[in-house]
């Protein structure tokens, strides 16, 4: 598959880009780059050829089965839906836009073309994320009854890329981050999302850009009433950023017992009912790159169990949307 890149204004990019040059099966035929400062950037890492800076152009010149999409937060959903009207594949770092109106835009586009959309979205690619998921469908720990994530981050500040901060190019830090949960949890649990209880973001440390809420929380249900509490707030101390075992820490309350772990750790704290002390399990092998693999499993129609397809892909996305709008009405609350 002749594969092209548009955007790499989000160090996720970059790793995509390796797993791609890595898999057999796949040349990377050009890379576009709009913004100028990126380009610099780029250009003194090395890694990463730009061959052009106008995507018109790129698509004039270069014959691609698919691209790749790593702009701004609120330029992606333009991009998707440019490429799939031009008969293009598209595989996209989260999140894949930023409104439920391009998102549904971009549910039919996929629905009248029949393309494919991939997204990096790859914690359910880590040892700690499978091997929870082998637990509880399992039975070990019985039916799941509630849930708390934290998937706080390091605000980065000045080293984060500028967009971040500049009206109207974010898109919302629910949105950002919790695509990871809301991804994932499904995939762990074999239950789907069925009420959003309550969101809140507000604007916490990054006290310059008051109109950034890098703050946010949410309450949520799965569909056999299990409660779900998550953060993905800006709060992790930026010098300790993805090291801490708080980094995506994830507990699942069963009838049986308790699992916890986070993706810093290298076991899983099982606690069972009868038991007089916790146990670790060791963890199970990851499936790096399974995004990819998936995305190319899709477009051959070959999807493998509950591998991420594009069905699944924009039905998280629709979820963590509607999850960022709620937050997004409910800004005042409801004052005691």
């Amino acid at each position: 598959m002749k594969l092209a890149f548009v955007g790499f204004r989000h160090g996720h990019m970059y790793a995509m880009h390796q797993h791609v040059q890595e898999r057999a099966g796949i040349e990377v035929v050009a890379a576009c780059e709009e913004d100028a400062a990126t380009r610099q950037i780029l250009a003194a890492r090395g890694d990463i050829q730009i061959t052009h800076e106008n995507l018109d152009v790129m698509l004039a010149e270069v014959e691609c089965e698919a691209v790749a999409v790593g702009d701004y937060y609120a330029r992606r959903g333009e991009l998707i839906l440019k490429l799939l009207a031009q008969g293009k594949h598209v595989l996209v770092d989260k999140p894949v836009c930023t409104s439920l109106a391009e998102l549904a835009a971009i549910e039919q586009k996929v629905q009248e073309t029949g393309l494919k959309v991939g997204c990096m979205l790859d914690m359910r690619d880590s040892p700690q994320v499978i091997g929870l998921r082998n637990l509880i469908r399992s039975g070990l720990i019985g039916e799941v009854h509630a849930i708390a994530f934290g998937g706080q981050h390091p605000l980065l500040l000045g080293s984060r890329p500028a967009w971040y901060f500049e009206p109207g190019k974010h898109g919302g830090t629910i949105n950002d981050i919790a695509i990871h949960a809301v991804d994932a949890l499904p995939w762990i649990t074999g239950r789907a999302f069925s009420q959003i209880m309550a969101a809140r973001t507000w604007n916490a440390f990054a006290t310059d850009y008051p109109h950034f809420n890098d703050a946010a929380q949410m309450m949520l249900t799965l569909d056999n009433g299990c409660g779900i509490l998550g953060d993905v707030s800006y709060f992790m101390p930026d010098s300790l950023g993805y090291v801490l075992p708080l980094y995506w820490r994830m507990t699942f309350w069963g009838r049986k017992g308790v699992l916890e772990t986070s993706t810093t750790s290298d076991q899983i704290m099982v606690a069972l009912n009868g038991e007089r002390a916790p146990r670790q399990e060791p963890l199970p092998p990851g499936n790096p790159a399974g995004y990819l693999t998936a995305f190319l499993h899709d477009i051959a129609g070959a999807s493998e169990g509950e591998e991420l397809t594009t069905e699944s892909i924009l039905q998280a996305a629709r979820t963590v949307l509607k999850i960022q709008q709620m937050a997004d009405l409910t800004a005042a609350g409801n004052p005691l």
